[in-house]
């Protein structure tokens, strides 16, 4: 059985049907009471006109009120990872070396932009005023400044505070 053709709704069960024919029903009393916020507060317990929420109805184009309900807090769960640590920048502390903007040059002369990264290093090394090791992440060039001039030296020339490694 088809019914709801004069709402622009085609309906085969006669259970949608009744659903259809009852939201009319519902939609027509709030329609004709002028206290639809009134009544729905006190159904609730909502005490501020702004706990009230408007939704249109999708079968006659009217505004129904209804009451507005927190959003539950966001949570992480497994279906959102936990957002990633920050990662270090391409960037050399000691010669401030970092990634240099070229263009990759197809054999038809197309070119296509690219970035050439500095060859950065985690390397250990010994500091002699400190007494100990430092775990430094830094260029292949400024490794042989430090083997050059020493650690302190360029520690010192570049601004870098060792005592924080």
């Amino acid at each position: 059985m088809l019914s709801g053709a004069a709402h622009g709704v085609w309906v085969e069960s006669s259970r949608e049907c009744e659903e259809i024919r009852n939201a009319e029903a519902m939609t027509m009393a709030i329609a004709s009471s002028g206290s639809c916020a009134l009544s729905f507060r006190n159904t609730f317990a909502l005490t501020k006109p702004a706990d009230l929420g408007f939704v249109t109805s999708q079968l006659s184009g009217l505004r129904i009120c209804c009451p507005k309900f927190p959003n539950p807090p966001l949570t992480a769960s497994p279906s959102f990872p936990a957002p990633l640590p920050i990662v270090a920048k391409r960037v050399c502390p000691f010669t401030g070396k970092k990634s240099n903007r070229a263009n990759k040059v197809s054999f038809s002369n197309h070119k296509t932009k690219k970035l050439q990264f500095v060859n950065l290093q985690y390397k250990r090394i010994w500091w002699e005023a400190g007494k100990r090791f430092v775990k430094l992440r830094l260029s292949t060039k400024a490794l042989k400044t430090i083997e050059k001039n020493g650690l302190d030296a360029v520690a010192k020339k570049a601004g870098v505070d060792l005592r924080k490694k």
